[in-house]
């Protein structure tokens, strides 16, 4: 299907994942024009790609990359029970598998490689670059979940009585809290668009999911010093979602030399999506903006790959 009068082609497919569940997967492509690097969408909880961050994919096709995302498993047009993380393991190596398949087509394989992350997508992020520290070229976060703010978790009474009974009755959607919704997303019809759309969870958190995401930005919060890779962090100065605080700490504790925070005061959660139309033009440009540097630096992790390949081929004739 093409959009935007012809100049961005959009295509979606099932995959099978390796426990055997199908996975909606999909991308948007420059039409005539060969994609100057690759992006790979990480979308937050609750979310899902086709529709939610459709107008974020068509912006970066626009500036010459090609877009791909999936929808995680219990998320979206994937299977699984709505709202529901059995593993966050699983959601990272379900992504880290689909956007490797796609990076080693051969027709990808000199390409740059970029991941972009929103709130509980910025957390799946960090985990697909842990898995291969040297396989990604930057990131983008946008108000990534390194830690979620305290005032959308429950009391720690609450919490440490759910995490006892979450063994018995995982599924079950009792978690209290805030809606994330009407947190989020600062345009009121941006909000009426989620609740609408019927691929967006909107009921309350199910235990395992809401033990999953605590425990997982707990051990995040602690390994900031461990992200190596080129990345921009973006976060809103109003965000009640996640937490700018340890956006900033991700910037100051990250073992990466190329590394950009930059916050927007008065900005809420939702920067791409569900923003004055304004500051989603502000906050795309410098998204975009970071990305053509990249891109147009060259590709020192390809450099680094083909002289060891060099290597080899030499190691070989001299046997």
């Amino acid at each position: 299907m093409d959009l935007e009068n012809g100049t961005v082609r959009y295509e979606d497919e099932y995959i099978t994942n390796s426990r055997g569940l199908k996975l909606f997967t999909c991308r948007w492509l420059p039409v005539n024009e060969e994609p100057k690097a690759l992006i790979f969408l990480c979308h937050g909880y609750a979310m899902e790609c086709s529709i939610t961050m459709n107008s974020t994919a068509i912006r970066l096709v626009k500036a010459g990359y090609a877009v791909y995302g999936i929808d995680y498993e219990g998320h979206g047009k994937s299977s699984g029970l709505q709202g529901y993380i059995s593993s966050f393991s699983h959601v990272v190596d379900d992504c880290s598998d689909y956007f490797t398949d796609i990076c080693e087509k051969k027709e990808n394989k000199k390409k740059t490689r970029f991941l972009l992350g929103e709130s509980m997508g910025g957390a799946v992020l960090l985990l697909v670059h842990r898995k291969k520290p040297e396989y990604w070229d930057g990131a983008v976060l946008v108000a990534p979940m390194c830690k979620i703010a305290d005032e959308m978790k429950p009391h720690p009474l609450v919490i440490s009585v759910l995490q006892k009974v979450n063994k018995f009755i995982p599924t079950w959607r009792i978690v209290p809290g805030q809606d994330v919704i009407d947190a989020a997303f600062r345009q009121p019809e941006i909000r009426a668009q989620v609740r609408a759309n019927p691929y967006c969870y909107k009921g309350r958190l199910r235990l395992n999911t809401a033990n999953e995401l605590l425990n997982t930005s707990l051990e995040i919060e602690q390994r900031l010093h461990e992200v190596s890779l080129p990345f921009l962090v973006l976060h809103g100065g109003e965000d009640k979602v996640t937490d700018k605080a340890v956006s900033q700490q991700l910037y100051n504790d990250a073992a990466s030399s190329d590394k950009s925070f930059k916050l927007y005061p008065g900005m809420w959660h939702g920067l791409l999506y569900g923003e004055l139309p304004e500051n989603i033009e502000i906050v795309s440009a410098d998204t975009i903006g970071w990305l053509n540097q990249r891109s147009e630096f060259g590709n020192s992790r390809l450099e680094r790959e083909l002289k060891l390949q060099d290597d080899e081929i030499l190691i070989l004739k001299h046997k």
